[in-house]
């Protein structure tokens, strides 16, 4: 009998797969849209901030790309895989894909930039949400052996 071979998958793509299970029956989340006339070719994911944090973020931002908000929270549209190394400091919640999972109506587009792309710079949106939460950057933390 031949042994079986195929082709081994990396650890991305199980990332992925693992992100996108979800049990049988359960309700399908809603995603938020890119806008049209915009293209979202480094696909999309969000970054999601309680709504009081919202409008100090926005001024320490050197481009805003699209922003949706509803009462709770301000999403920031970002560059799939934006999460890569990153601890998003807390109360930020990543949402891969740009699914919002317990979100019951999609909020609104407050923010839309100029042009065709619609991602906020991840790097300054995470800087901006360290200094407002006063949490020191994963890379500027000591190192333990």
């Amino acid at each position: 009998m031949r042994a079986r071979t195929g082709r081994s998958l990396g650890l991305d793509t199980l990332v992925r797969l693992q992100r996108a299970a979800r049990p049988a029956g359960a309700a399908v989340p809603l995603r938020l849209p890119v806008p049209d006339g915009m293209t979202a070719p480094l696909g999309c994911d969000a970054v999601a901030v309680p709504a009081r944090l919202g409008p100090l973020v926005m001024p320490r931002l050197p481009r805003v790309g699209c922003v949706y908000a509803d009462r709770a929270h301000w999403w920031w549209l970002v560059p799939s895989d934006s999460d890569y190394a990153m601890e998003w400091p807390a109360p930020a919640r990543y949402a891969t894909g740009a699914v919002l999972p317990d979100v019951p109506d999609l909020p609104g587009l407050i923010h839309r930039p100029d042009g065709t792309l619609p991602y906020t710079p991840p790097i300054p949106l995470y800087l901006a949400l360290c200094r407002l939460t006063g949490t020191a950057p994963a890379w500027s933390r000591p190192v333990s052996a």
